[in-house]
């Protein structure tokens, strides 16, 4: 059965979700998300009250891959990308020198403990809807369980059964899917930023 994560995000400027080309990537923060979800498994970001306090829509993506151990970060054919923060070297994993996201001190919270780096998990979409900052919060009027579980989202990773929610996403996946591919991030490029949050939900 496909699964439907949902959180919000508190940051959004090009490195979690990273979209670039035709491609999306979650590659950093979000650990829980990155090792559980697979192919065929559904995510929405919405913003934090931090970001947007309307709560709007920033992403949607159904998972099309997953790369393990940390080979995203091994291959050249992502080395350009903008999350490819890590490059491996005589046996671990270093930050990459002028990377735009995050900074060497973010290393174990984003791949975990050398030498198994547990978290070296990435997730791409090809089927995907992002808006950045031109999302919208026009899913309230149409989806008031969806509404009422972001609002109520707070901190810790929640396992949601109603049935009702999760109709109500996959609802919301085929009427998003109608709108156009790619927006703007809501911010650029910052080491500062951190891309984690507090709030998950998957039912």
């Amino acid at each position: 059965m496909t699964r439907i994560y949902f959180y919000k995000l508190t940051t959004d400027n090009g490195g979690a979700p990273c979209v670039e080309g035709a491609l999306l990537s979650l590659a950093i923060c979000k650990p829980m998300i990155r090792s559980t979800a697979g192919a065929g498994d559904l995510i929405f970001g919405f913003a934090a009250n931090a970001l947007h306090e309307d709560n709007r829509l920033i992403y949607a993506a159904r998972v099309t891959r997953t790369l393990r151990n940390g080979e995203y970060y091994k291959s050249s054919r992502y080395a350009r990308r903008g999350d490819c923060i890590y490059r491996f070297r005589s046996g671990r994993f270093m930050w990459r020198r002028g990377a735009q996201h995050h900074g060497p001190d973010d290393l174990d919270r984003d791949l975990g403990d050398y030498p198994e780096y547990p978290r070296a998990n990435v997730l791409l979409s090809e089927d995907f809807r992002y808006f950045g900052k031109d999302g919208s919060e026009e899913y309230k009027s149409r989806y008031e369980s969806v509404k009422r579980a972001i609002e109520q989202l707070g901190q810790g990773h929640r396992v949601q059964h109603d049935t009702r929610l999760r109709d109500e996403f996959l609802a919301m996946k085929d009427w998003v899917w109608q709108m156009r591919k790619a927006g703007r991030p809501t911010s650029a490029p910052s080491r500062r930023a951190c891309h984690r949050s507090r709030s998950c939900g998957v039912i």
